[in-house]
């Protein structure tokens, strides 16, 4: 499994100056606690794919180079802030190999770590001007809006399928689409420029979710830094589970999911086996596949800046995790 994200040379004073700028940003001379606490995932580390992407979006303007860090600052803030709330959600234990906020102190300063951390690049994003703010509001309101959709679950005569297809755009491809998108238009790159990075955020964004829940399933909490099965643990049937429950034979699968048991150890930890040995886990690597096929076409039609090879290394990244 691939973890690290190769980082070109040309960015690293600027992904340095992220890296000092998130502490700065989030620390409180007047009260320690709360500079431990907000920065508690940001010293846990991270891939860091968030910054990277507004540096690669940037590359393709002008690239003012204080805005674009600004800018690689507040995707950072979002995506570390929604990570507190989703461990409040999940009742997780590890993120990033570390104890969770949740864990170490309590669900009430997580969460309020969480807002701490959107209302902090919030603030930045002020500074941006009105273009940056709105599709940073405009992410945040797809972000909550899939987080409520996947705990509602489908409804009615909703096809499961779009359903979770669709709670993984809002929920986790438009952070990543927002990230290309606002490198691209604080270094004011041509309209037609920025809306082929927001479209190849989106495809990227969705495949890389997908990956994830395929290591949820398939990798160890050594390879995860969390425990595995969290999202059965919650009750989220993922793409590679509905993959799995349409297979013939998975009437044991779909007895575990669908009767709550997945939630105790025992019944997870056969679960997880069921899913492993399913068909369906390469269905679902198959979905991912094509998104990242489709994203990586898209990039053709971008000027041929060297940031173009960059996004098209990163959908070798995505898919590398899982194959």
């Amino acid at each position: 499994m691939t973890t690290e994200i190769a980082k070109p040379a040309e960015f690293a004073a600027q992904l340095d100056e992220v890296e000092r700028r998130l502490r700065e940003v989030l620390t409180d001379t007047r009260n320690p606690f709360v500079t431990e606490a907000a920065t508690h995932l940001i010293e846990a580390g991270g891939k860091r794919l968030r910054p990277l992407l507004v540096l690669l979006g940037s590359s393709f303007g002008k690239r003012e180079s204080d805005q674009v860090v600004t800018a690689a600052v507040i995707a950072e803030l979002v995506h570390v802030g929604t990570l507190y709330h989703d461990d409040v959600m999940d009742e997780a234990k590890l993120r990033h190999g570390v104890e969770t906020a949740n864990t170490r102190w309590s669900n009430t300063i997580a969460v309020l770590l969480g807002d701490y951390l959107l209302a902090r690049a919030a603030g930045l994003g002020a500074t941006l001007g009105d273009k940056a703010m709105r599709l940073q509001v405009q992410t945040l309101s797809r972000l909550v809006k899939g987080q409520i959709d996947e705990t509602v679950g489908a409804t009615g005569d909703t096809d499961a399928i779009e359903h979770c297809l669709r709670v993984m755009a809002d929920k986790s491809a438009s952070l990543i689409s927002m990230a290309v998108v606002l490198g691209a238009t604080v270094s004011e790159a041509e309209p037609y420029v920025v809306d082929l990075l927001g479209q190849y955020g989106e495809l990227l964004g969705v495949a890389f979710q997908i990956t994830d829940d395929l290591l949820d399933i398939s990798a160890q909490a050594t390879e995860l830094g969390k425990e595995p099965g969290t999202d059965l643990r919650e009750g989220i049937v993922t793409l590679p589970v509905l993959y799995a429950l349409a297979e013939p034979g998975a009437d044991r699968l779909r007895e575990l999911v669908e009767s709550g048991a997945v939630r105790e150890p025992l019944a997870r930890a056969e679960s997880l086996t069921l899913l492993r040995e399913s068909p369906g886990l390469d269905r679902a690597r198959q979905e991912a596949l094509r998104r990242v096929g489709l994203a990586r076409d898209l990039l053709f039609e971008l000027p041929d800046v060297p940031a173009r090879a960059s996004l098209a290394e990163l959908c070798d990244f995505v898919l590398d995790r899982v194959c």
